[in-house]
């Protein structure tokens, strides 16, 4: 195909009549589609369904060591629940401490804890002057939208297929008192897919911040969701923690995840590992909070998964369900826009998503399009703090919750805007 970018003016406005043509028959279908988040498919839910059936009002509902799980205690977690999740995370038992459904909760909290009473002994943030933090780019939405909410500012620190640019990470964190931490999803990133190198983690695990209160935000979100059997094509990420003690710093990282996409996002179970110092500080505020998670949930997933062999067993029964849907929109992406010089995308591994480079001021358009037509992408600029994508060119794609019908016709509206948008934003500049 030619590159847009080599068609004469004539050709181009050939071209933009002919596509605005299809884009208004498009619109004449009155679809209803969601690319919008990284939601679990039906198909993908059921895969758990019988996880609702092994605790029941005849089961015993005691631990292996005879704890109640229908009672309180417990605040870290069963010890079955917290060899589950460390086994995931790849620590220890003793670093974890297992919580409700959302790891995004756990990860507000935190945040709350150190603008309210500081992180293991320090000035609290909100008596701070100002507190800034690192945040990968483009990255998790819901991360910024955190650090937004209590105020905090935020610095783009530009991605490569290793991770975060580490030339710049260091030199901020090391530089400046008031960067108290970086946000990381280290492993299928959301939304590149990225996985950071060992060279990445190892430099993350050995920085030296001036502020004594800073941390390694470790979202490992994706930690087991692969999208291909093969051990080959599944990347495999160094554990932060002992790395982090190897390097002196055992207090500088708070890692977290859940089985949100593993059982069901709804009712999963997450968890924060960290160093014993850090896990006695988070305790201080949590008995305060509440009186004990779910046990009985933690007791659920224990006995459905068995331990963690049992999770990557389900897992890629996900990733049967997913990857097709993944290889479709990846190959409708490169049979219709291969070659024509107006837009890249990355291929991951495993994650949810696929993240999508339009030309430079194309995505807001591309996106509102797309919504005209009857399809919901995530806002442009989602990826990026404060919504504001420098180029105005990221688009995050969310192939998991359609279905294979409905995302062949999504896709296909979304190339058909990606072209229209391009060739007028091409047109713009004859």
């Amino acid at each position: 195909m030619k590159a847009y970018k080599n068609m004469s003016k004539e050709e181009l406005q050939q071209l933009q009549k002919e596509l605005s043509e299809a884009y208004e028959n498009a619109k004449g279908k009155g679809l209803k589609l969601d690319m919008s988040r990284g939601k679990p498919s039906a198909e993908q839910l059921d895969l758990s369904k019988e996880m609702l059936d092994v605790v029941s009002s005849e089961s015993n509902c005691k631990t292996e060591d005879g704890v109640e799980c229908r009672n309180y205690g417990q605040m870290e977690g069963i010890y079955e629940a917290r060899k589950l999740m460390a086994d995931m995370m790849d620590t220890k038992p003793e670093n974890v401490i297992v919580c409700g459904n959302a790891s995004l909760n756990v990860m507000f909290d935190t945040i709350s804890r150190s603008m309210t009473h500081g992180v293991c002994g320090s000035t609290p943030w909100c008596k701070l002057d100002k507190v800034k933090f690192l945040c990968p780019v483009p990255g998790y939405d819901r991360h910024f939208a955190i650090t937004e909410y209590f105020g905090i500012e935020m610095i783009n620190i530009p991605m490569s297929e290793d991770g975060p640019d580490m030339d710049l990470v260091e030199k901020y964190v090391s530089e400046d008192a008031a960067v108290k931490g970086i946000w990381c999803v280290p492993k299928y990133s959301n939304p590149q897919g990225v996985c950071y190198s060992d060279e990445t983690v190892k430099r993350m695990a050995a920085l030296k911040p001036a502020a004594e209160d800073f941390r390694i935000y470790w979202d490992n979100a994706y930690a087991v969701h692969h999208l291909y059997e093969e051990p080959e094509r599944q990347v495999q990420l160094l554990d932060i923690i002992s790395q982090c003690e190897k390097a002196g710093n055992p207090d500088m990282v708070l890692e977290f995840a859940s089985t949100s996409k593993v059982s069901f996002p709804g009712g999963g179970i997450s968890a924060v590992a960290a160093s014993a110092k850090n896990l006695e500080y988070i305790k201080k505020s949590m008995t305060i909070q509440t009186i004990g998670y779910d046990k009985i949930n933690q007791l659920r997933h224990v006995r459905f998964f068995k331990d963690i062999n049992g999770i990557k067993a389900h897992m890629m029964k996900h990733a049967a369900s997913i990857r097709p849907k993944f290889e479709a929109v990846l190959a409708t992406l490169e049979k219709e826009l291969g070659g024509l010089e107006i837009a890249t995308w990355i291929k991951p591994k495993g994650g949810y998503f696929i993240s999508f480079d339009a030309m430079e001021g194309c995505a807001k358009e591309i996106v509102a399009k797309c919504k005209e037509a009857g399809v919901v992408m995530t806002g442009a600029g989602s990826s990026y703090p404060y919504k504001k994508d420098p180029k105005d060119s990221n688009i995050r794609i969310a192939p998991t919750f359609p279905t294979p019908d409905e995302l062949a016709a999504a896709t296909e509206i979304f190339v058909l805007c990606v072209k229209l948008v391009s060739v007028e934003k091409l047109l713009e500049a004859k």
